[in-house]
């Protein structure tokens, strides 16, 4: 399961505050890798555990704060940053800016309007865009409060994809995808040992992940190529499965291949 979960590495020099964060984000369904008070700590969690993302208070014990911790993170490899701060005098902005955070809150912070930030953090993260939100705070509160939770959301990074599953992200790998399966506005994602269902059309799907490997069999189906194990004419076999093969998709499918 763990696996599967966003994985966030959460700084705050409050023991009590940083806790709280922590048992919050856990029961929201994201995996706590670790929290540092100071940066230096934060900084060696962050080059020996995977982190998808950093919630960041600006002002921490110790000979960094929030901003240059962050800054020497950022040297290590790219990932996506909030802040949390009690500040929001300009020049703070303005260092902050530099990092080019994902959000920047103020605290108290409000557990759903961090959730969607978090969100929108992975999602921009995932098409290399960045959301520069220091001077732009009324805008990112607009963003917040139009956030439709019934909106499906895809988020793409190399080769694999998260998606929402039980109120969570979730890890799958492209390769692991089996089949994909039409059930009316849904699509089954079919791995070897998981079934995540979707709110997308399996149209719609295919063209968000717009992935070569898999192909479209039937109007119900598709398949990843890589993972057939034999066809006839009529139908494909991939492990357990049997997928019918529309004769319509049948030329498209056979040209996947390459003819010696």
């Amino acid at each position: 399961m763990e696996k599967e979960q966003i994985h966030i590495l959460v700084i705050e020099d409050e023991a009590v505050l940083a806790m709280d964060l922590s048992d919050t984000l856990e029961e929201e369904g994201y995996y706590v890798v670790g929290i540092a008070n100071n940066g230096r700590k934060a900084l060696e969690l962050f080059k020996t555990q995977r982190v998808d993302l950093v919630v960041c208070d600006i002002q921490l014990k110790g000979d960094w704060d929030g901003i240059e911790t962050v800054g020497q993170i950022q040297t290590v490899r790219p990932v996506p940053v909030i802040y949390t701060t009690a500040l929001s005098d300009k020049s703070t902005l303005e260092r902050a800016k530099q990092t080019l955070p994902a959000a920047y809150l103020t605290k108290p912070v409000i557990i759903s309007n961090l959730r969607i930030a978090m969100e929108l953090a992975l999602h921009n993260f995932s098409h290399k865009q960045e959301l520069a939100v220091a001077d732009e705070a009324v805008e990112l509160n607009s963003i917040l409060e139009k956030d439709s939770p019934s909106r499906e959301t895809i988020l793409r990074i190399d080769n694999l994809i998260f998606i929402k599953h039980n109120y969570q992200f979730v890890k799958i790998l492209l390769e692991d995808i089996l089949i994909l399966e039409a059930d009316g506005p849904y699509t089954t994602i079919v791995t070897n040992d998981r079934k995540y269902a979707i709110r997308l059309t399996l149209t719609t799907l295919l063209e968000r992940l717009s992935e070569m490997q898999l192909a479209r069999v039937h109007r119900s189906f598709a398949v990843h190529i890589k993972k057939v194990e034999g066809f006839s004419d009529r139908e494909i076999t991939i492990g357990k499965h049997i997928i019918p093969l529309g004769r319509q998709y049948k030329q498209a499918f056979i040209q996947q291949f390459q003819i010696w």
